[in-house]
């Protein structure tokens, strides 16, 4: 696959996913989430690679979920919402290596959900956090909600969603949603001291650990697939398509008035 919305790089063990659409904050359409299967796939069943780096380009964000302008009812790729966000989610949990998101900056909404989703989050001090789905006309069932008690608690977890405030990065590590913060100029060294401590782990070992960890919560996936099929219901009515209208206006939406 040549790749448009991401850069792959290997180095060294570590294989860097970078979504490379900072002009949209890195928010990710249906081609973006494509690419990001592909190139997990890639790395994850490379034997030469032993841990997975997903981040953003730029400093502004690591990623901030689905892109509204190509958001018109349904996004503007496959699967059940038109974005294969399902199998992307699915597979970060899959490959058998650990996957580090970088976190330099926003990661919100569906961005929330792949740092939440990585096996470990190493963020910079100005990294911020926090749902959106609420405001603009969409949730993320399933891995979005369900795991996310797992991680900070069933009362954060709808605080976070319920609210949907954005959360600093220090916020972030005390409710367990970040393995450590530091300061921005020391991310990626940070980040590199982590993979290098992984790199000399048992691989099997730590394969056969994340495939423990994943079975636990194993039925969350069962519970996104039904969330799902409901998200696509809900994104043809006019109560989540106001949503998007008043994101793509800046202005605030008036929901309500289409409750049914």
């Amino acid at each position: 696959m040549s790749y448009q919305d991401i850069l792959f790089e290997a180095q060294d063990g570590v294989a860097t996913i970078t979504i490379n659409r900072p002009q949209v904050m890195n928010a990710f359409r249906g081609q973006t989430c494509e690419e990001l299967i592909h190139a997990l796939n890639r790395a994850g069943w490379d034997k030469a690679i032993g841990v997975i780096v997903l981040t953003g380009a730029g400093d502004r964000a690591f990623c901030t979920g689905g892109d509204q302008s190509a958001h018109d009812g349904q996004y503007d790729g496959r699967g059940m919402i038109g974005l294969p966000v399902e199998e992307l989610q699915g597979l970060i949990r899959d490959v058998p290596k650990p996957v580090i998101a970088r976190v330099q900056g926003y990661a919100i909404g569906g961005g929330n959900v792949l740092a939440t989703l990585c096996d470990l989050t190493i963020a910079s001090e100005k990294a911020q956090f926090g749902q959106v789905g609420p405001k603009v006309g969409s949730v993320d069932p399933g891995f979005g909600t369900a795991y996310l008690a797992r991680i900070v608690g069933e009362k954060k977890a709808r605080e976070i969603w319920y609210l949907c405030r954005r959360y600093t990065a220090a916020e972030a590590e005390r409710m367990g949603l970040v393995n450590v913060v530091v300061p921005h100029d020391q991310l990626d060294a940070e980040v590199a001291r982590w993979c290098a401590e992984i790199l000399e782990r048992s691989p099997t070992a730590i394969a056969i650990a994340k495939r423990s960890f994943n079975a636990d919560s194993e039925n969350i996936r069962g519970i996104g697939g039904m969330g799902m099929q409901a998200l696509s219901m809900y994104y043809d009515t006019e109560e989540s398509k106001e949503g998007v209208r008043a994101f793509n206006e800046k202005r605030k939406p008036d929901f309500r008035k289409y409750q049914k």
